[in-house]
């Protein structure tokens, strides 16, 4: 059997948290989206930690993480994730994260600008914008609200739902392998905390902060995305200065799981464009 290239760590603390972790170098974290876990990321790890210390975390209420009493506020991850640069005794990290994982990263950049080195935000958006139809998913809020939580408040267990949805946010055509990974996290989902997560992040927005960022940010977004469309990373290139916008073809909302060699590639790229690495 082959070795994982990372070890399985937990940050104590209410709640505690748990972190794959590979690699030495500047730290690197990676945010799964609303439906996932850690194990979204566990094509990028291998590659990312030749040049980073590359962490994937549960975030509170998924995975290996702890639940958590009472509702969230949705900036409850950002503090979280405040905890886990810390924990790695680091000034600043770069972010990478995807759908939920990019709304995680963006708050967390408007709270805690000087902890951040890049942000690279992944078929995701910053919110609802009134003034412009682009910005936002493709459904509704109360769509989305009641597409998530409905089967589950009417009894649904998560291992037999991920497997009925499986690969409705992939691109047609994604592999079987894609969709066995996508199922794998959802699988894993833990009901109650993902009812409140849903209900946190359905109204929740940084639009207005998007012109204040200024580290280098890398928008990537696929083709063939259902929920968070190519025109979405349009118009937030627009509106985050000097931002740049990578389309990764056949590829839906799971970016990263579809077309992981040109995933990995893209965001190397970026963060060899802007001097924090050397070498491909």
């Amino acid at each position: 059997m082959t070795q994982k290239p990372w070890i399985t760590t937990f940050l104590n603390g209410d709640p505690r948290i748990c972190m794959d972790v590979a690699g030495e170098g500047s730290l690197l974290v990676f945010l799964h989206g609303i439906g996932g876990n850690k194990i979204n990321w566990h094509l990028q790890l291998p590659e990312f930690s030749k040049h980073f210390k590359s962490v994937a975390w549960d975030a509170r209420g998924y995975g290996e993480s702890d639940d958590y009493e009472g509702d969230l506020e949705f900036s409850d991850f950002s503090r979280d994730l405040l905890r886990v640069l810390d924990h790695f005794a680091v000034q600043k990290a770069h972010l990478c994260g995807l759908s939920m994982g990019g709304r995680i990263a963006q708050d967390f950049y408007a709270l805690f600008p000087d902890r951040v080195s890049t942000l690279v935000l992944c078929d995701t958006f910053a919110g609802d914008d009134e003034t412009d139809t682009r910005a936002s998913r493709s459904q509704s809020i109360e769509e989305f609200v009641e597409s998530r939580i409905r089967p589950f408040l009417n009894g649904a267990d998560p291992a037999e739902h991920a497997k009925k949805r499986g690969g409705l946010l992939l691109a047609p055509g994604h592999s079987e392998e894609a969709r066995r990974r996508s199922i794998e996290a959802s699988s894993q989902l833990h009901v109650e905390s993902y009812i409140k997560t849903v209900r946190a992040s359905a109204t929740f927005s940084r639009v207005d902060n998007m012109k204040n960022i200024n580290v280098p940010t890398l928008l990537l977004f696929g083709d063939q995305d259902p929920l968070t469309p190519p025109r979405v990373g349009e118009y937030m290139q627009e509106h985050i200065p000097h931002s740049e916008l990578v389309i990764i073809e056949h590829a839906g909302h799971m970016t990263n799981l579809e077309q992981p060699e040109a995933f990995n590639t893209a965001v190397l790229s970026f963060l060899h464009a802007h001097g924090y690495m050397t070498g491909l």
